[in-house]
C-alpha cells in the first residue's frame, strides 16, 4: 500500500515547522554533552593552564550562559512572531508558509536552544563532595565541556547577530517577491524538463466509454500531495486507466470525485485503498506539486499593493517582473504532452497566463504606470518565444490588455 503522498505531506509539514530543527539540535546537544563529559572523565585534552576553573566559578559561568541563551531565544521567538504577523498582514496571509520555512530563523532559534540544553546538562555534572567537617574532599569540573560551552556561546552570539540582520531582509517586499519569483522559475523549469523527458511511446488511448467508477477520498481539505508514479504503476500492474479529476491545490470533500477509473474487472478493495493513499489532504494549499500557488501569492501581493489604501505601483511592477522571470522559463513548454494511463489536468502556458497576468488585470487596469509596464513585459516575453502556440496566447492577451487600457 502506497504511503508516498502522506510521507511527502509530512516532510513538507516538518520543513514548514519551527519545532523540528530546534528539537533535533537540542537532541544533538544532549549527545554532545555526554560525549564531552566522557572525554573529561577519561582524558586531559586541554593544557594545564586551561584546567584551573574551580567548582563555584564553573557553576556561575554555566548558569550565566544557560540563562542568557534561553532569554535571548525567547526574545528571538517573539521577534519572529511579530515579523510573521507584520508580513502576513501587509502582503497576504498565504505568505506565512514562506516565513515558517525560512531556515535562517529555524537555525538561529535551534542553536540558542541547543546551547541552553548543553550548558544545563554540563552544569548538573559539576560536583563537590564534602567531608564530615564540611571541607571539600573531591570535586569534578568538566573543563573540556566548559570549553565547548564557550565555543557554543560564540556560535550563538554569531547566530543572534545574523538573526538581527536576517529579519529585516525576510520582511522586505522586494526580497519576498524575488524569492517567490525564483521558486516559480525553478518549478516551471523542472516541469518543462519533465515534459521533455516524457516518453511519447508511453501514451495510451483511453476507453471511449464512461468510467466504471469515480473514486472519492476520505475527508475534506486541499490536495497537498499526490503520488503520480504510484498511480501509474498501479494502472500498469492492474490494467487500469485513471483520469485524475482533482490535483494538488484543489479543494475536495468526501463526496467529490477525485479519480475516474476504467477497468472494473481488476478493481479490489486493496487497489482502491492504494488509490486513496496516493492523495494527502491538508487544511491549506501548499507549493510542492502546485506551481499555481506560487503564482497566486504574487497575484495577492499585487492585489494588496494596488488596493486604495496602499496604492503602490512599484511593488506591483516588481511582482510583474518576477512573474515574467517565471513565465520565461515556461515559454517553450509543450502544449500537447502525451497522455499515459494516468491522465490529469496539465498546466499549459494559457493556464499560467490566466493565473498570473490576466488575474492581476482587475487590480491594475486603472493605473497607467502598471498597465504600461505590463504591456512592455508581455511584449518582451513575446519577442523571446519561439513557440507558435505560446505566441498566440501572448498576442491574445496583448489584445485584452489593449482593450482594458482603451476602456479606461
Amino acid at each position: 500500500m502506497s504511503k508516498r503522498a502522506l510521507i511527502a505531506k509530512y516532510l513538507n509539514d516538518i520543513r514548514a515547522s519551527y519545532w523540528f530543527l530546534p528539537t533535533l539540535l537540542a537532541f544533538l546537544a544532549v549527545l554532545l554533552s555526554q560525549g564531552t563529559l566522557y572525554v573529561d572523565r577519561n582524558f586531559n585534552l586541554l593544557p594545564e593552564g586551561w584546567r584551573t576553573t574551580q567548582v563555584e566559578g564553573a557553576r556561575a559561568t554555566l548558569s550565566l550562559i544557560s540563562q542568557s541563551m534561553i532569554s535571548v531565544a525567547g526574545v528571538m521567538f517573539s521577534v519572529t512572531i511579530v515579523a510573521v504577523s507584520f508580513a502576513s498582514g501587509n502582503f497576504g496571509p498565504r505568505l506565512i508558509g514562506n516565513f515558517m520555512r525560512d531556515r535562517g530563523n529555524q537555525w538561529s532559534l535551534g542553536i540558542l536552544i541547543a546551547t541552553f540544553v548543553y550548558t544545563l546538562i554540563i552544569l548538573r555534572a559539576v560536583q563537590s563532595e564534602f567531608g564530615a567537617e564540611g571541607d571539600v574532599t573531591e570535586s569534578f569540573v568538566p573543563h573540556f565541556s566548559i570549553f565547548i560551552a564557550f565555543k557554543l556561546t560564540a556560535v550563538s552570539i554569531m547566530s543572534m547577530i545574523y538573526f538581527v540582520h536576517h529579519i529585516p531582509e525576510i520582511i522586505n517586499v522586494s526580497n519576498i517577491s524575488a524569492d517567490l519569483g525564483q521558486r516559480l522559475k525553478t518549478a516551471l523549469s523542472d516541469m518543462v524538463a519533465a515534459q521533455e523527458a516524457s516518453d511519447e511511446d508511453d501514451a495510451a488511448s483511453f476507453p471511449e466509454t464512461n468510467p466504471d467508477m469515480q473514486l472519492c477520498l476520505v475527508g475534506s481539505g486541499y490536495i497537498q500531495t499526490w503520488a503520480k508514479d504510484t498511480l501509474a504503476q498501479a494502472a500498469k500492474d492492474h490494467d487500469l486507466y485513471f483520469s485524475i479529476l482533482k490535483v494538488a491545490g484543489d479543494f475536495v470533500t468526501d463526496a467529490t470525485p477525485v479519480v475516474a477509473v476504467w477497468g472494473k474487472d481488476h478493481l479490489s478493495d486493496e487497489v482502491l485503498d492504494t488509490l486513496r493513499d496516493c492523495f494527502a489532504l491538508g487544511p491549506i494549499p501548499t507549493e510542492p506539486q502546485n506551481v499555481l500557488f506560487t503564482i497566486d501569492q504574487l497575484v495577492e501581493m499585487v492585489a494588496r499593493a494596488m488596493s486604495p489604501g496602499v496604492n503602490d505601483p512599484f511593488t506591483a511592477n516588481n511582482c510583474i517582473n518576477w512573474m515574467y522571470v517565471g513565465l520565461s522559463a515556461a515559454k517553450d513548454m509543450k502544449h500537447h504532452p502525451p497522455v499515459p494511463r494516468v491522465a490529469y489536468r496539465s498546466i499549459t502556458f494559457q493556464t499560467l497566463i490566466d493565473r498570473s497576468f490576466k488575474a492581476i488585470l482587475p487590480y491594475i487596469k486603472n493605473d497607467v504606470i502598471v498597465m504600461d509596464h505590463l504591456e512592455k513585459t508581455v511584449g518582451q516575453l513575446l519577442a523571446e518565444t519561439q513557440q507558435e502556440e505560446t505566441a498566440k496566447v501572448l498576442k491574445a492577451f496583448q489584445s485584452e490588455v489593449f482593450e482594458a487600457s482603451e476602456v479606461d
